[in-house]
């Protein structure tokens, strides 16, 4: 775990038993003429004002995140009932387990962005990443830039993201490994206490879950 100038905890010198070949670095193969052209027309379009960071993390998660999953009713349920929340919090798999949720051999720890703290998931080696709970992995995640940058940067990978934290938040970084997975309860935004747990669940999103976004209600 990091805080935010990136003082890292985590012991690497150990067997790290990751399938590189299931989730490979996306920089590993040269980019296509097309992904070139995509890339510069993204960088114009930023550069004249017409796309902010936010907008294209807004439109990337919501291409990536088509395949089905089950997080956004886990947060809605933890906004919602203290107890549950508490017991995801004191033991992830057996509280996903009550939503009929296998999160499979690895430990999911959760942890929750309160006014204080922001946290923000990065698997450091390769791209360990809970997909029973936030379905497949976008390819910033499984990328050298982000796994390297967020965890001397995060202040600045966030506002890439169109995410500011304030100077007086702490911003902490928890590194996935293979026996370990990570799931960020968000902070529930203002003006949503009349709502329903599908409401809240519909505002939750795979970044938001990640800690690289935050909710809004609207």
């Amino acid at each position: 775990m990091a805080e935010e100038r990136g003082t890292h905890e985590h012991d690497h010198d150990h067997d790290h038993d990751h399938d590189l070949t299931f989730q490979p670095n996306i920089e590993d193969s040269d980019p296509s003429r097309y992904e070139l052209m995509t890339y510069a027309m993204r960088e114009l379009l930023m550069e004249r004002g017409h796309l902010t960071p936010e907008e294209l993390r807004a439109a990337q998660e919501k291409v990536e995140s088509l395949e089905k999953s089950d997080g956004a009713k886990v947060i809605a349920k933890a906004w919602t009932d203290p107890e549950f929340k508490q017991r995801l919090l004191d033991d992830g798999n057996s509280a996903l387990a009550e939503l009929d949720i296998d999160a499979g051999a690895a430990k999911m720890t959760v942890v929750e962005n309160t006014d204080d703290v922001q946290n923000v998931v990065v698997c450091t080696l390769c791209s360990c990443y809970p997909r029973a709970v936030l379905g497949m992995p976008p390819d910033w995640y499984r990328s050298k830039s982000y796994r390297s940058r967020v965890i001397i940067e995060p202040r600045k990978v966030l506002s890439e993201f169109g995410t500011e934290v304030p100077d007086d938040m702490t911003v902490r970084v928890h590194d996935s490994l293979a026996d370990l997975r990570y799931l960020v309860i968000p902070r529930r935004p203002e003006g949503t206490d009349d709502w329903t747990e599908e409401q809240l669940a519909s505002i939750v999103t795979r970044d938001t879950m990640v800690g690289v976004s935050n909710p809004t209600a609207s």
